[in-house]
Parts: structure tokens; sequence; C-alpha cells
């Protein structure tokens, strides 16, 4: 494996870490918590994580055929700490493997967006889509990171 994959997936992996550290050891009313309207829950960011993680890399890269109801997402409740972990694993795992199969050339190559319209005409490269899967996942670590601290802070002013 290239080593510019070697080094996204250590990046991917990473950001997993801490992703897992901000489920770790919460009660169930800390996952399924919410600061205000429109703030997402640990639960939901978790879920919508692992859907865009496994929809970037795997459906539109690979050509996967998706399944993901984006909506879905943004109504997870009651998903156990272990069961939002085993979400992001079985991401971890269909980015790991869907990456063995890529080369530095399939970077430029583009693909069509399997997006519903307005989307169905926009088309990505390979780079780009990796890019953003990462980014993505970045931006929701940081508030999974802030949504445990405020709810730690809340129980323990």
């Amino acid at each position: 494996m290239s080593p510019f994959f070697v080094d996204y997936l250590e990046r991917l992996e990473m950001l997993h870490a801490e992703m897992d550290r901000a489920l770790t050891g919460l009660p169930q009313a800390a996952l399924d918590w919410s600061l205000g309207p429109e703030i997402n829950s640990l639960a939901v960011l978790t879920a919508h994580v692992a859907g865009s993680e496994m929809f970037w890399i795997g459906d539109v890269i690979i050509r996967g055929a998706t399944t993901r109801v984006r909506a879905t997402e943004f109504e997870t409740t009651a998903v156990t700490a272990n069961e939002l972990k085993a979400r992001l694993a079985q991401a971890l795992a269909d980015s790991r493997n869907a990456i063995a199969q890529l080369t530095l050339a399939n970077l430029e190559e583009q693909r069509p967006s399997p997006r519903p319209p307005p989307h169905e005409e926009e088309v990505y490269t390979v780079a780009w889509c990796l890019l953003h899967a990462l980014e993505h996942v970045a931006v929701h670590v940081g508030h999974m990171q802030l949504a445990r601290q405020l709810w730690e802070e809340r129980q323990h002013g």
C-alpha cells in the first residue's frame, strides 16, 4: 500500500480512537442528550459519521450499492455506546478494505454522485472524496468532544 494511503488510514484511525474516547463511560442519557434544538446528540453524531464515512469511501469511491438513508441517522436515540462503537468499527473496517483497493492513480479518477436530485449531476475525484470524508469525520469528532465536555460540566458543575 502506498505511504499516502497508510498515512490516510493512520489519521482516520486516530479520529476513530477519539470518537471511541468521547463515547466511553457515558450513561445512555448522555448519548441521547442535546444541548438544544438543531444540535445533534452524541448518538446522532456517531450514526451520522459512520453513515457518511461508509457513503463517501465505500459507496462513492468503490461504487458500492448505497443503502444509506441519511435522514435516519439524525433520528438515532436509545442506542448503547457499544452499539455506536460497533457502527464506527464497521465503518472503519469498510474504509480499510476500500482504501486497500486503491492506487495513487485512482486519486484522479472521477466518480458520479449517487445522491438524489439535485446532486445526481455532481462528479467528484477520488482524492476529493477521501479528503471530504476525513475532514467530515474530524469536524464531528470536535462536536463529539465538546458535547461530552458540556455533559460532564452539567453533571459535575
